[in-house]
């Protein structure tokens, strides 16, 4: 079953962390133990994306403002103080994609014909292929590296086929870490992506930004990696800003409404403490993949049907092995979803859609001919 991941900090990985895609996720946390690295537990690489049947992902090109990190951490490779570093930051990602995907198997998902291929040749490859096709769709969390709106058709000529407006506050608009609204820029840059065709990812923005972004942007719609607020924040306990905070990163069922009539897809994350706010990395407990289940299945029984929901993974963007479900190891064990979905009764079709079939059809018609 082909398995599409709509969002992967791939470049941040290695650009940030010195994590090498290409080698196994085994490999990266061998080298990473023996020098007592800061970071997460590397969950993923491409033999591992291989092995499990991850044909498609979506990635990322994040560039993190330096507000963004914790005091005394400095500054790093992918973070910035304005437009012009943002635009470093975020051209040098993107170059990083592009030198990917030179490598046997790998290449940029950025038209029909590109995804054609990569679906073919994926459909006639086996787990054990070392060169199995693994296509990458460009996708931007945080517009900053768009140093104004007119710049949008000169990125979308470079390849990149989806913004999401912010991951912290940007000047375009609210959000996660800096709630707010959408600014005057930032309708001038929804003009634009939707005139260039540059789909809109609703992920991270706040509500109150994501309300004017539906009534502002015409063009196709997603968010990549998103859970449901009413089941996060079930039984949390919470100061009040932190609750405001933590409840607008996640979409409330008035949202998912609004994005399924949009015919969006929702990426799910398989993120502890984003499947219940009270799990923390201070306040471990158990968490299984039929928490995930819960989450895609409340999407589905809002939409009424199996087609509005995916996986957007967001594995090795900042979260670890230690703070995902106990069922995942690495990437490779993502199909491990499928069987949890079976045993909540669904059917064939309609795990082949939460899997990649959805995420298929939606680059079916938002990639340009």
């Amino acid at each position: 079953m082909l398995i599409i991941d709509g969002h992967e900090d791939i470049a941040y990985n290695a650009l940030e962390c010195g994590r090498d895609i290409r080698l196994s996720a085994y490999a990266t946390r061998e080298r990473e133990a023996s020098q007592q690295s800061p970071y997460p537990i590397a969950m993923s690489g491409l033999p591992e994306l291989r092995r499990g049947g991850v044909g498609i992902v979506f990635g990322v090109i994040f560039c993190m403002p330096h507000s963004g990190h914790a005091p005394g951490e400095g500054n790093s490779p992918v973070s910035y103080a304005d437009a012009e570093e943002a635009y470093r930051v975020g051209q040098h990602q993107f170059a990083y994609y592009r030198q990917l995907a030179e490598e046997p198997g790998v290449s940029l998902i950025l038209n029909q014909r590109n995804l054609k291929d990569v679906l073919s040749a994926w459909e006639t490859s086996s787990a054990d292929d070392k060169q199995r096709p693994l296509g990458i769709v460009p996708l931007m969390e945080g517009a900053d590296p768009i140093r104004t709106p007119d710049e949008a058709a000169a990125w979308f000529a470079a390849g990149l086929r989806i913004v999401g407006l912010s991951w912290s506050g940007t000047r375009y608009s609210g959000g996660t870490f800096g709630l707010g609204p959408l600014t005057s820029a930032g309708k001038a840059l929804l003009t634009e992506m939707e005139r260039v065709g540059l789909t809109l990812d609703t992920t991270h923005l706040s509500e109150e930004s994501f309300w004017s972004c539906l009534d502002h942007f015409h063009g196709h719609i997603i968010a990549s990696h998103c859970n449901c607020r009413a089941l996060t924040m079930q039984q949390h306990q919470l100061s009040d800003s932190a609750t405001r905070t933590a409840s607008e990163r996640q979409l409330s069922d008035e949202m998912i409404r609004a994005l399924v009539e949009r015919d969006a897809v929702i990426g799910v994350m398989p993120v502890n403490s984003f499947l219940t706010a009270a799990w923390s990395r201070s306040h471990p407990f158990p968490v299984g993949l039929d928490q995930v289940v819960r989450h895609i299945d409340h999407i589905c029984q809002i939409a009424g049907d199996s087609l509005h929901v995916g996986i957007g993974s967001d594995i090795d963007g900042g979260f670890g092995r230690d703070e995902t479900p106990d069922e995942l190891d690495t990437v490779a064990d993502m199909g491990k979803l499928a069987a949890a979905l079976q045993i909540a009764g669904y059917k064939e079709e309609e795990i082949s859609n939460i899997m990649g079939g959805n995420w298929r059809r939606f680059l079916e018609h938002a990639l340009p001919a």
